[in-house]
């Protein structure tokens, strides 16, 4: 089944279904491949940028478009017109600027683009020039998917997210649902990933630190809105653990949308590059019953904006009739 919801004036590029977790090591992208197979999903992401790997879970076909992406720039000072006063290295607060026999120059990944050594140089030997920072791919075929990798040394991890999904957005019709696969933690590139996404889907496991983090996820997730939920993998690992964490979504009010058992065949199928879903009956019986109820989700958040968008809409022609009637 092919989720696209097509109607105009809603102001969203695509739906987004968004795999996330606290924690690394939790299997995040694992569910997240699970999810866009079952689903049927024709559009998807991989937003952790840092090291994406969704890629090598999925059957990519198509043209594939490369794309540099250009973090801030970095300081650059031109030795042929610095007059070696030094201004530039006693302000930067980062340490970016040494001095050397020939003059002063700036290290690249010590740099952070504040302008500061630019704005004191008296001759203007400081200049700033845009510096290649990560690269992007688009593959368009029965499926299309978007992803980048940052280069080491640079930041702005959240732009680079944003460019992912907007790359991605370019390339579907407008409603279409995409599902998301997000960085672990609640840094930046979590930050980027959650603007947009109307569901959420928190993947934990049953252990200290998978409860620690999977709270401090809600916490941040719940400031962005969106519908969020919960899936336990490994959920037979420890089942005092488990139940901890549902004794935490029931306080919270968070519904848990499955529960994936522990399965050596798992990771074995990965390593020999097949679906997870072929790991074992259980596995996917597991999963497919997660899909089934992420399904009765979007469509439900689907109907919801729908029914909202026409009681809005019922509204403003009421109080236009009252305003009409009131001259």
């Amino acid at each position: 089944m092919v989720f696209c919801v097509n109607w105009k004036g809603r102001g969203w590029a695509m739906e987004q279904l968004l795999v996330l977790s606290g924690k690394g090591g939790t299997g995040k992208t694992t569910v997240a491949s699970a999810l866009i197979e079952l689903l049927g999903v024709q559009a998807c992401a991989d937003c952790d940028v840092d090291a994406p790997n969704l890629h090598l879970a999925l059957s990519l076909t198509g043209a594939e478009r490369v794309w540099t992406y250009v973090g801030l720039p970095r300081a650059v000072i031109d030795r042929d017109v610095c007059t070696r006063c030094g201004r530039c290295l006693e302000h930067c607060r980062f340490g970016a600027v040494t001095g050397e026999k020939d003059g002063f120059r700036v290290d690249p990944f010590a740099c952070e683009g504040c302008g500061v050594c630019e704005a004191v140089c008296p001759v203007g030997a400081v200049r700033f020039r845009d510096v290649p920072a990560g690269e992007g791919r688009l593959v368009s075929g029965d499926r299309v998917f978007s992803t980048a990798r940052l280069f080491m040394g640079h930041g702005t991890t959240g732009l680079l997210v944003s460019r992912v999904k907007e790359e991605l957005a370019g390339e579907i019709p407008e409603g279409m649902w995409a599902v998301i696969d997000g960085s672990p933690g609640i840094g930046c590139p979590v930050i980027a990933s959650l603007k947009g996404a109307r569901v959420i889907l928190a993947v934990t496991e049953p252990s200290r630190s998978g409860l620690s983090d999977l709270r401090r996820l809600v916490d941040t997730a719940r400031t962005f809105g969106g519908r969020l939920g919960v899936c336990i993998n490994g959920s037979d690992v420890s089942a005092r653990l488990t139940g901890e964490i549902e004794g935490y979504c029931s306080q919270a009010g968070l519904p848990v949308w499955g529960k994936i058992p522990f399965d050596p065949s798992v990771p074995r199928a990965q390593q020999e590059g097949r679906s997870v879903l072929s790991a074992s009956p259980a596995v996917r019986e597991a999963f497919s019953g997660l899909a089934d109820t992420l399904r009765r989700v979007l469509v439900e958040t689907d109907d919801g904006e729908q029914e909202q968008s026409v009681q809005t809409n019922l509204k403003k022609k009421e109080k236009t009739d009252e305003d009409r009637r009131s001259q």
